[in-house]
């Protein structure tokens, strides 16, 4: 059975100890693992939840995002640098944790617009950016996996077949392709051949509903989802991310104006869900 993770952003995108008692459910639910928002919460909180997780036997994996002020594909040399330098502190903090995979569309600035579509320049200065910072991951025991987003949150990535193409620039075995069936149920044309197509650098894969509600409540086609994983052996993290307005400033950021579900109502029923599924299609 593949690892199965659940995202906390679905309570906080802040790491205090107000998660402790949500990590320690989460495990007892039968979670393999958390995912964690890395972003502007204080270094040493990192470690103190790293190092709770260890203690309860809850393995981590990570999110990040990238702001206009360090651009991946900025035409400004000096904001791409500033995009290197923000990677390797997050891959610090993603050490903090003994997070094994960083994943997000940090490919580029999360809604930054171009008012066009990507152009060459953009895809080599990504990949220049993630090259760079690869070893650096590496290193660290961090797996890199990059994310391609629906057309309302990003432009360079929205596809499997545009992010294939990224890492092909890329070329480190240390950045590797994520899949989230959010995303790609509004930008692919079918979930499974788009599985299909990425599978020989898929890394990391998000179980998220259509509208970021509980797992199997939406129109997601978690069936041809589940047979795909299976037919291409996928043996990494299966993550449920989904979003509430639990932390108001991180929701007003993405756009999430109502509750979709009940946090418990996502963990408890999604895992169940993705339970099903693996016995179902032999994961």
């Amino acid at each position: 059975m593949n690892k199965i993770g659940f995202n906390v952003l679905a309570w906080s995108a802040e790491m205090s100890d107000s998660l402790l008692p949500i990590l320690d459910r989460l495990k007892k639910i039968g979670y393999d693992g958390a995912e964690f928002f890395i972003g502007g919460s204080p270094e040493e909180s990192f470690k103190m939840i790293g190092k709770h997780c260890a203690d309860i036997g809850l393995e981590v994996t990570a999110v990040t995002v990238m702001g206009p002020e360090q651009n991946p594909i900025s035409p400004d040399a000096q904001v791409r640098a500033a995009a290197s330098e923000q990677l390797k502190w997050v891959i610090d903090r993603a050490n903090d944790l003994n997070a094994q995979v960083l994943c997000g569309p940090f490919h580029s600035a999360f809604t930054v617009f171009a008012s066009r579509e990507p152009i060459e320049d953009e895809y080599n200065w990504s990949a220049e950016v993630l090259h760079g910072v690869a070893d650096y991951a590496k290193d660290a025991g961090v797996l890199l996996t990059p994310e391609a987003l629906n057309r309302f949150e990003c432009y360079l990535c929205n596809t499997m077949q545009q992010l294939s193409y990224l890492l092909k620039k890329v070329n480190h075995s240390n950045v590797q392709a994520m899949f989230d069936t959010h995303h790609a149920n509004i930008e692919e044309k079918k979930l499974g051949d788009a599985i299909k197509f990425i599978a020989p650098q898929l890394g990391h894969f998000h179980i998220s509903e259509n509208d970021r509600g509980t797992p199997g409540s939406g129109h997601v086609n978690f069936d041809e989802t589940f047979k795909a994983l299976a037919d291409v052996n996928y043996k990494g993290w299966l993550t449920i991310e989904g979003f509430t307005r639990n932390d108001p400033a991180f929701a007003n950021s993405i756009g999430v104006w109502r509750n979709f579900s009940e946090p418990w109502d996502m963990a408890e029923n999604g895992y169940k869900m993705i339970r099903e599924m693996g016995e179902k299609f032999g994961l």
